[in-house]
């Protein structure tokens, strides 16, 4: 997999929030603003695991365009199963 420089500026993102989810336990912040920022990281991840899946699902198809079974192909079905449970 090529890794696209926007996942990784997300994952980056997705880094920071975990750094200061946990600054805000060591602070004893509220458990609803804790759990607000927990909600946001796993959200992010959601939407990368999305991401990745769509980017392989692409790849399958584009390089069996032609076969009308591209959609039986085990790598499709798993990659469809992932951009499912991505939300």
């Amino acid at each position: 997999m090529q890794c696209d420089p926007k996942l990784v500026n997300r994952l980056k993102r997705i880094e920071g929030q975990v750094r200061g989810i946990l600054r805000m336990m060591a602070e004893h912040s509220d458990c609803q603003d804790v759990t607000t920022q927990l909600l946001a990281v796993r959200s992010g991840v959601d939407k990368v695991i999305g991401l990745i899946a769509l980017e392989n699902l692409k790849e399958q198809v584009d390089q069996n365009i032609d076969d009308p079974a591209v959609w039986e192909d085990p790598t499709v079905q798993a990659a469809l199963k992932i951009l499912l449970k991505s939300r």
